[in-house]
């Protein structure tokens, strides 16, 4: 194992988001932001690429979303939506984070590119259609589409194209703040030849392949907004259980219009309904299905039309009755020879069908002097009736019966009876002794109990009361999430009481079912207790022998918080025992030095009356897991065509924790087998926090895939595992393959990488995407294919560069070919140099051209002849303006010399340049 100097403890070191999925194009936007664009319906996949050490975790997220990522994405690198809709576009964020330093964010926004189907709607104006100008009307044709980008319209009267000024009787314009949504098409005092065919083309220039749509109007002297009638009785009044049929039907409009039924606030008509263009049919109708139903018709002409109904279903429901005593005097009891009076409600539909009557002892009543009945409005729901008994005699006990039912019958009566007697008394609230403070722990059920005496009993009515200071409270809601409960036996049961469900309770009798009197209340505290809440509940400590620590758990909360005790135990040996003050927080133990008995499993459990808590520790001389280095320089090779190499590098975490590293064990075997290899590799003295390690595994099967795992040990015994897959890539293979292309037309670009040391970076683009508005002479209008979506590299020459920037590239090979794009007045320098990596790193000049080349793609071949691993490094220098944008395309790599190489034109200019990044790949020979 080759132990080196080099410390790795930074975080990225390379950092993107890359398109890998479908799409239309990666731009730079205004130089601030990417921006990817693609289709709705297609498969959005971004992959967020990184170097750093140790390997970062990746988390997805979007700005604003409301709808979490799909989870198995969430933390992957590469982040993958199926079927994209347009709500799902946006900026995205990639954040990589290993602990150390800040944790690394970058971010694209997804463009979701559409079109809708356009909708023309036709509308006459307002004054001039009061008026009714038939021939000297004005009409709007609107057309409108959802797209993204926006959409361009083009009307066609017939197959005429139809423009703003080749007809002076028609207008094309925008409205005010709708520019890019819609497009009106306005003609003016209406001709015979205006009647004709009309189109409208939506388009979005085919960007993303999406294809023109269109949308026909026939407009003719028949062409009219739509009107509708009713075909039945309005209100619709029936029964429960009947079948109702709602027609509607088209009066009036061309083109004939369509007819819906729909229900206010987007309530849903029910579902076991039929829908027959407009005849609705409701089976076995119930009291939830009456209401408001509107038939609404339209055509794209003027404004919908709407027609509405109610349908009545028959009905009585929520019957009440409450006792009144004499209002003239300050007494809630009944007594004899004073007023009593006895009300009874009920809901009714149709509520001017109720209709009400009184019997005593089963007797029908009639209204008198002494007994007077009274009766709300019909048209005042719930309906009301009232028994007034004037000056109470003893003759006059008994009980009274309040009849409910509908005129024209077919509805069961609703019936309440109320007893009038000397043992008809108001209710009194009391609760049990001892009931109204209750303790009780998590987990129970309680019983909150108020006893109500009085008759009739009334409905008990619980809420919660939660003090807000000293003259104000707020009222919390009950443990079902309501604001308050019912009970008719005065009891509220909660089970599984929660330490949240702690404090004050009131029940108080309910106004109805009973006497119509100031309500009666009661109040009851109820306190959970429940054990002390702890941290950690549990940790891992990574302990050498010999050495001293302290474990502490720390006290969060508790009740009661008083006389807390506490245990300290290794497994099931007791350690110490003791007692929280009020003051302490928290308790501690000390090791002074640790042996290996003292390995194992601590806890600490704190205690109150409701139970304990518990933190543990595990204290274990195993050795933390290594971490693999993932961005080794050159990590495979191969020097036979069927085997290849790989140098697998690690860095130790936190290797000072443990007793000393003697050795770790590499066990690996070939991915789809199950047969394992392992050996040891002996470590020498002690490893350094950041140190990378180095081991070469060679032999390894050409193109198989392996799982490598890393295992330490020290004299503890074996430590954390860790494990990572090794990979033949093509990509290393140019020597083998002899032949080496790239036309810049993914993303990743090749073997190709900016260069670090430059002042700016190469931009990847096609001539679809990139903007020319500032350089308009300057830089090619297609890749050297002729393709203006292929892709090739450029260098940006107007600000923020200045003569003499520099923009490198890199890449290996024998006979190296590229294509050159050098137009513009301002043309600076293209550069073409070999760097060997020996001993030194040496730069040598191979190719070099200057000045403007013409509005043209150039192929340049140049023989090199490297001695040691090496890379191609292509330099782009700007001139002295801003038209010097210098392109290349299809870089190719051939082993052997150059065939008929062209030229080199010896033009010399000089340019300029502002950030340089360079860009290497590197292949050892």
């Amino acid at each position: 194992v080759e132990q080196t100097s080099l410390m790795l403890t930074s975080l990225q070191t390379f950092f993107a988001i890359v398109p890998s999925g479908q799409g239309c194009n990666v731009e730079e936007d205004r130089y601030t932001e990417r921006v990817h664009t693609i289709r709705e319906g297609d498969t959005l996949e971004l992959q967020c690429l990184f170097t750093g050490h140790p390997r970062p975790q990746i988390r997805w997220t979007k700005a604003g979303a409301s709808d979490r990522l799909n989870e198995s994405y969430q933390h992957n690198e590469t982040l993958r939506i199926e079927n994209i809709s347009r709500h799902q576009g946006g900026r995205y964020y990639c954040k990589a984070e290993n602990r150390h330093g800040v944790p690394a964010i970058r971010s694209i926004r997804v463009e979701v590119y559409y079109l809708d189907d356009p909708v023309i709607t036709v509308h006459q104006s307002v004054g001039e259609s009061k008026e009714q100008f038939y021939f000297e009307r004005t009409v709007f044709l609107r057309c409108v589409a959802n797209s993204n980008p926006p959409v361009h319209y083009t009307w066609r009267r017939g197959r005429e194209v139809l423009s703003q000024g080749t007809d002076s009787g028609v207008e094309i314009y925008e409205p005010f703040f709708t520019q890019g949504e819609t497009k009106i098409l306005k003609l003016k005092n209406l001709r015979p030849q205006d009647y004709a065919d009309y189109t409208c083309m939506s388009s979005v220039r085919n960007i993303c392949g999406i294809e023109d749509k269109s949308a026909h109007f026939s407009l003719s002297n028949r062409t009219a907004p739509p009107s509708i009638k009713l075909l039945l009785e309005d209100p619709l009044v029936v029964n429960p259980g009947e079948t109702i049929t709602l027609v509607c039907v088209a009066s009036g409009g061309d083109p004939p219009p369509t007819l819906k039924w729909v229900r206010p606030g987007g309530e849903e008509i029910p579902k076991r309904s039929v829908i027959k263009r407009g005849t609705l049919t409701i089976p076995a109708v119930t009291m939830d299905d009456g209401g408001t139903y509107t038939c609404v018709a339209s055509n794209n002409v003027g404004n919908p039309a709407k027609k509405s109904t109610s349908i009545l279903v028959r009905g009585l429901r929520k019957g009440r009755f409450w006792i009144t005593p004499d209002p003239y005097h300050n007494d809630d009891n009944i007594q004899i020879g004073r007023e009593v009076k006895i009300s009874c409600q009920v809901e009714a539909t149709p509520p001017e069908e109720l209709q009400f009557s009184w019997l005593k002892n089963g007797r029908p009543l009639r209204s008198s002097e002494r007994m007077v009945i009274t009766h709300t409005d019909t048209d005042v729901s719930p309906g009301t009736t009232n028994l007034d008994i004037i000056d109470l005699k003893f003759t006059d006990f008994g009980t009274y019966t309040c009849v409910a039912s509908l005129r024209n019958g077919g509805i069961s009566e609703i019936s309440i009876d109320v007893n009038i007697s000397s043992t008809t008394v108001p209710p009194e609230l009391t609760v049990p002794r001892g009931r109204s403070h209750l303790i009780s722990q998590e987990g129970d059920t309680v019983d909150l109990q108020c006893l109500v005496s009085g008759k009739p009993k009334p409905i008990i009515l619980w809420s919660r009361v939660e003090e807000g200071g000293a003259a104000v409270s707020t009222v919390a809601l009950m443990p079902d999430g309501s604001a308050q409960m019912e009970s008719y036996d005065g009891v509220l049961r909660i089970s599984n009481v929660t330490r949240d469900m702690s404090g004050t309770y009131c029940c108080q009798t309910s106004q109805y079912n009973g006497f119509n009197v100031k309500p009666r209340k009661a109040l009851i505290q109820l306190v959970v207790q429940f054990p002390p809440v702890v941290e950690p509940v549990y940790t891992e400590i990574r302990q050498a022998l010999s050495r001293a620590f302290v474990l502490t758990c720390h006290l969060l909360r508790a009740h009661p918080a008083r006389l807390l005790r506490y245990e300290w135990k290794l497994g099931s040996r007791l350690l110490t025992v003791g007692q929280l003050s009020e003051q302490q927080g928290d308790t501690e133990y000390q090791v002074r030095a640790l042996n290996r008995e003292g390995y194992g499993e601590y806890t600490c459990d704190i205690t109150n009356e409701a139970g304990a808590g518990r933190c543990t520790f595990l204290v274990t001389g195993k050795a933390n897991a290594p971490e693999f280095y993932y961005d080794t320089y050159g990590a495979l090779w191969q020097n036979r065509p069927t085997v290849y190499g790989f140098k697998l590098q690690w860095t130790q975490m936190d290797p000072n924790a443990v007793d000393r590293i003697l050795a770790y064990r590499l066990s690996f075997r070939q991915m789809g087998q199950s047969r394992w290899w392992e050996q040891e590799i002996p470590i020498d003295g002690n490893i350094r926090m950041g140190e990378l390690l180095t081991y070469n595994l060679t032999e390894l099967i050409k193109p198989e895939s392996y799982l490598v795992r890393l295992t330490p040990i020290t004299r503890f015994g074996e430590g954390d595992a860790t494990e990572r897959i090794i990979t033949y890539s093509r990509t290393y293979d140019i020597m083998l393959t002899r032949e080496f292309h790239c036309g810049f037309e993914d993303e990743v670009l090749c073997l190709f990488s900016q260069d670090k040391t430059d002042v700016f970076d190469w931009t990847h683009h096609s001539a679809s995407t990139r903007d020319t508005k500032y350089t308009p002479n300057t830089g090619p209008s297609s890749d050297h294919t002729g393709s203006k979506q292929g892709f090739y590299m450029y260098i940006e020459t107007s600000r923020p560069r200045l003569e003499g920037d520099k923009a490198l590239t890199n890449n290996p090979t024998y006979c190296f070919s590229f294509y050159y794009h050098m137009y513009g007045k301002h043309i600076g320098a293209l550069n073409v140099f070999l760097r060997q990596k020996g001993q030194m790193v040496t730069d040598t000049s191979v190719w070099s051209l200057t000045g403007n080349q013409g509005n043209r793609w150039i192929q340049a071949k140049v023989d090199i002849h490297p001695t040691a691993a090496f890379q191609i490094v292509m330099e782009g220098v700007r001139g002295s303006g801003i038209e010097g944008d210098i392109a290349i395309d299809d870089v190719s790599i051939e082993e052997g010399e150059c065939k008929d190489p062209p030229p080199n034109s010896k033009w010399t200019v000089v340019i300029h340049l502002t950030s340089s990044v360079s860009a290497a790949t590197e292949l050892t020979d």
